[in-house]
């Protein structure tokens, strides 16, 4: 099999979403702490795209098997022939171990000791890679019964920020949770993305997910209250720590307007391509976003 296929089985769009909460637990950590831990911080983000990763060829994998992708996805590499049952069984398990491995070695870094927290951190972990498997793999996906949402936002908002804070700090400011809910929004956005891209197909296959159970047009609703709900968990977060003025005006104005030129942008979705484009865009708009909110708390915070 070519470097090729893995590599578009990897899915590299969404990677820039798969970083976004690492990075930021990473950058808020140091903009309290003044202090970064660069092991925690490389394998924090090495994990996460390993993780997501995972997740991208357990979704190919599993919407295989199940039926919900057929030969007409070509995008998919074992729907379209591309990579046989046994190679992506091997990459799954190669994934699973690297994963571990990485995730293992980021809690030894941060903790050092195996204590409470290390055991209950990795069981974390561990229940995250299996989310990232049994989201649409295995006899009964979660994914096909409209709770990829709630999966999304845990692991990959909640966890993601307040975990590799914890890693860098020793310890979790309560105020934290609203950045990581922000992120889990934005991510669970993009999933919906993915989900009202694939919302006759999904329900002729059986796979419901909220779109499906929502409609078209409850489900562009429910993507814009995601979204809009990321920007007012952050205004919450900057009123509590404080941190109001010209950085707040300027971070949410523009956060604002880039959200709703994504949200025109995607009610004009016609074909699969135009989705695409969305997906990639708020992918990467999530990670701006999240990186100039990270600098304006860093530069606030050296004042």
């Amino acid at each position: 099999m070519s470097v090729k296929t893995y590599i578009q089985a990897a899915r590299l769009r969404t990677l820039p979403l798969a970083i976004a909460g690492t990075i930021t637990g990473n950058l808020l950590a140091y903009s309290e702490s003044k202090h970064l831990n660069m092991s925690v911080f490389l394998f924090s983000v090495l994990t996460a795209v390993l993780l997501q990763i995972l997740s991208n060829f357990a979704n190919d994998y599993g919407d295989y098997k199940n039926g919900a992708d057929t030969a007409e996805r070509t995008d998919r590499v074992m729907a379209s022939g591309l990579l046989s049952e046994q190679h992506m069984k091997n990459a799954l398990i190669v994934l699973i171990l690297a994963t571990l491995t990485t995730g293992i070695l980021l809690l030894y870094f941060g903790i050092r000791e195996l204590n409470t927290s290390f055991f209950v951190l990795l069981i974390l972990g561990i229940a995250g890679i299996l989310a990232a498997y049994f989201y649409t793999a295995g006899k009964n996906p979660y994914g096909y019964i409209g709770l990829g949402d709630v999966s999304v936002f845990l692991f990959f908002g909640l966890l993601a920020v307040v975990g590799t804070f914890y890693l860098q700090t020793q310890s979790v400011a309560s105020h934290i949770w609203w950045v990581g809910a922000a992120i889990g929004l934005l991510s669970v956005g993009v999933l919906n993305v993915n989900n009202i891209r694939d919302i006759e197909s999904d329900k002729s296959k059986n796979k419901i997910t909220i779109p499906v159970i929502l409609g078209y047009t409850n489900a562009l609703k429910y993507h814009l209250f995601l979204l809009f709900g990321a920007v007012i968990l952050l205004t919450v977060y900057s009123i509590l720590t404080i941190k109001l003025g010209v950085i707040l005006v300027s971070n949410y104005l523009i956060f604002s307007i880039l959200i709703y030129l994504h949200y025109e942008a995607l009610k004009k979705c016609i074909n699969r391509g135009d989705y695409n484009k969305q997906l990639k865009f708020l992918s990467l708009l999530t990670l701006g976003m999240m990186l100039y909110f990270c600098l304006s708390e860093i530069l606030f915070n050296s004042i």
